[in-house]
């Protein structure tokens, strides 16, 4: 859902945001709560990841903000991944937004994410994500029971992870796995 404003959002226009949103041309893009299965995938990614403790950077939960400055190509300026993990610099501000984009983001579909529309929806936003910097990016998808992981190094060939696979983040997040069987049971 976008919300209108008479005038261009800002950043501070989002950080007051009553839910997680994203800063698009100028313009918020409500992001719609999702249900248990997208929220149960999520938690045990940032719990995976948060366990692996690399020695450099942090895995963060749903709705913590990536700040992009300048703007994308698409007009995007920010992100809100539904897990992530950052190996960059933190802001001096631990209140604000992430500066930057994630090192590795993930992106769990929930009930209406599914279709040609939010196929191309999920295309564009990884675009977003690599034109910003972000190594790997995950599409989960809870029903298919699958992982998709997307490098940068090839933005739409995507590797595909089901039920019995160890999903990788590589090279974002050196030597981590997750058992696709556990974060769907």
């Amino acid at each position: 859902m976008i919300v209108k404003l008479p005038f261009p959002a800002t950043f501070d226009d989002l950080m007051r945001a009553d839910g997680k949103a994203e800063l698009v041309g100028g313009r918020l893009i409500e992001l719609m709560a999702s249900g248990i299965l997208p929220g149960r995938a999520s938690k045990r990614i940032v719990r995976s990841l948060d366990d692996h403790r690399p020695s450099v950077g942090e895995a963060f939960g749903d709705n913590v903000g990536y700040a992009v400055d300048p703007p994308l190509i698409s007009g995007r300026q920010s992100f809100s991944p539904d897990a992530s993990y950052h190996a960059g610099p933190l802001p001096a501000n631990l209140m604000g937004f992430v500066e930057g984009a994630p090192t590795f983001a993930v992106e769990v579909r929930s009930e209406h994410d599914y279709g040609p529309a939010m196929d191309r929806e999920y295309a564009d936003k990884r675009a977003d994500y690599f034109e910003a910097g972000t190594a790997v990016v995950w599409d989960v998808d809870p029903v298919g029971r699958t992982v998709t992981k997307y490098a940068a190094g090839d933005p739409t060939a995507g590797t595909a992870f089901g039920p019995g696979d160890l999903a990788d983040a590589e090279p974002a997040v050196p030597g981590w796995r997750l058992d696709v069987t556990a974060l769907f049971a």
